[in-house]
């Protein structure tokens, strides 16, 4: 078997010269498409975390005591007994022999109808080849060969594991891998080249069309062996066809020059498998840095979501011992993988797994999960109507009294914006006479406003209404018993006197003192005036 040779250290050294990207801050974008694929999944982990945790007693319930003891494991946000009422759709809460005392959470029918159609997919005959030529993968990355069962464990979510795979996958495949005894590694039993061709070489495949068929009598050469007759082709555009990744940024995501000249020169280097051993690259150089992404590009497509939570990720890596490249991986290449910060926690994203929020390649493992959150968000709706409709009782159980007080606060409100109360209303006949005088004196030098209406700001301030009160009050405008009319304080034209209210008003912090002495000084004006 053929496999594309790693570059000599020298040429590694020339290469990274020449193509390596300085440390460049690169300007993170989110994305919002791939934000909702992370965020619609939240807390699917946990309702199933405790759904398996129920169904596994022989009761088929669970007290609510020895849930909240198993809060951390079961990775519940909140605390169990909200959690639970969250999702009625998914658990039931009821009290054993009617003693409400010790609450007890049971799942409901139709979360178990889902749970026996899971366990369906997993007992499949197709959803059991793919789950071990997955794990087959995983152990021809790198050629590692051997894979402790804890980082399986650590994986589980991300590759659709079942919680007893070891006893529930391997003994069927026993040409694949195997257990080994004492140390609890995972090892490979045969090497398999038809399961050694990564996702991105399946694509390019995909896109030059199948492997030409040769005449009856001829040998044909496996897919991997065709693709590597295909990388060392002499035509370049056959070269630069497998050795380019298919690159998505997000919208608003602005690439500098020296960012893009550097991404360009790196498409350009030569494509390394994952499933080669190139420890004995330059660790700094661009190849090193193009075959790690493929490592990671490949770790992501044997995922059930094609994501993962960053730290499994790393974990993974560090098994690897690429932990570093990863993590460089991420950072300087947003257009291959995108890290979302969504749901409390980091997930690495593989760009083009997505489409417009859909998964490219159909899992059924993946469907399941989907009918999961279905089920818990009609739950969570039918919450939510119930709330509505006891809030609106409770509203109408309340109606008649606030429509009373909303009635009394507007009547308080017109109060304050006129200025004007029932006692005012008395003291303004009782100076009718005093109203006539300043009304000739006002008709006299021509200041009166027939036709003038006053209004003034409402303001909540306390301060506000008492200043706006205490003028209204003592120098509201009196109406003529003979005319409708409006005189202002001692024949002020009311205009000028309905400016200087809203003036106080708008304001809201003028002392009392300040107004006194600005009426008394326009008083002694208007006197010096008559005299004259």
């Amino acid at each position: 078997m053929q496999f594309l040779r790693p570059l000599s250290a020298a040429t590694h050294h020339q290469q990274r010269r020449l193509f390596c990207y300085t440390s460049t801050p690169i300007n993170f974008v989110r994305d919002k498409g791939l934000d909702h694929v992370v965020f619609r999944e939240r807390n699917l982990k946990a309702v199933l975390n405790l759904k398996n945790l129920i169904k596994s007693e022989p009761s088929k319930s669970l007290p609510l005591s020895l849930i909240t003891q198993s809060k951390n494991a079961l990775h519940l946000p909140t605390r169990p007994i909200e959690f639970i009422r969250k999702y009625p759709s998914v658990f039931l809460e009821f009290f054993p022999g009617n003693i409400a005392l010790h609450p007890h959470i049971k799942l409901t029918n139709e979360v178990l109808e889902l749970d026996a159609e899971e366990n369906l997919v997993y007992e499949s005959v197709e959803y059991k080849q793919d789950l071990a030529d997955r794990l087959l993968k995983m152990l021809m990355i790198g050629r590692m060969n051997r894979i402790s069962l804890s980082v399986f464990d650590r994986l589980k979510w991300e590759l659709g594991l079942p919680d007893n795979f070891v006893e529930f996958i391997v003994p069927d495949f026993p040409d694949y891998f195997r257990v080994s005894g004492n140390d609890g590694m995972l090892e490979l039993v045969c090497w398999t080249d038809e399961l050694a061709v990564s996702a991105m070489e399946n694509m390019w495949s995909m896109n030059r069309g199948k492997v030409e068929e040769k005449p009856e009598g001829e040998k044909k050469d496996s897919g991997r062996a065709e693709l590597e007759r295909r990388k060392n082709s002499g035509k370049k555009d056959e070269r630069l066809l497998f050795s380019q990744f298919p690159l998505k940024y997000s919208s608003g995501f602005e690439m500098d020059k020296k960012y893009k000249m550097w991404v360009d020169e790196w498409q350009k280097l030569p494509y390394v498998s994952p499933y080669v051993d190139a420890m004995n690259m330059a660790p700094a150089s661009d190849e090193s840095d193009k075959w790690a992404v493929g490592v990671l590009h490949e770790l992501l497509n044997l995922f059930v979501g094609n994501k993962g939570e960053k730290e499994s990720v790393l974990f993974m890596g560090e098994y690897l011992l690429l932990r570093a490249r990863f993590k460089r991986a991420m950072l300087q290449h947003p257009g291959i993988f995108y890290v979302s910060s969504k749901n409390r926690t980091h997930t690495v994203v593989l760009r083009d797994g997505y489409k417009r929020g859909a998964l490219v390649k159909k899992n059924p493992l993946m469907e399941m999960r989907f009918k999961y959150l279905n089920l818990m968000n009609s739950g969570k709706e039918r919450a939510k109507e119930t709330g509505l409709k006891q809030k609106d009782g409770y509203t109408k159980h309340k109606g008649n009294g606030e429509d009373i007080e909303n009635v009394e606060s507007d009547e308080e409100d017109d109060e304050e914006v006129y200025g004007s109360s029932d006692e005012e209303t008395d003291s303004e006949e009782d100076d009718d006479d005093q109203v006539g005088y300043y009304e000739g004196n006002a008709n006299k030098r021509g200041r009166l406003s027939n036709e003038t209406k006053f209004s003034a700001k409402k303001n909540s301030r306390g301060d506000v209404r008492s200043s706006a009160r205490a003028i209204s009050s003592e120098h509201m405008s009196k109406r003529s018993p003979r005319s409708n009319r409006k005189i202002g304080y001692k024949g002020e034209n009311y205009s000028a006197r309905s400016r200087r209210i809203s003036d106080v008003v708008e304001q809201g912090y003028g002392s009392e003192r300040k107004i006194n002495m600005s009426r008394e000084r326009q008083f002694n004006r208007q006197q010096m005036q008559h005299a004259k």
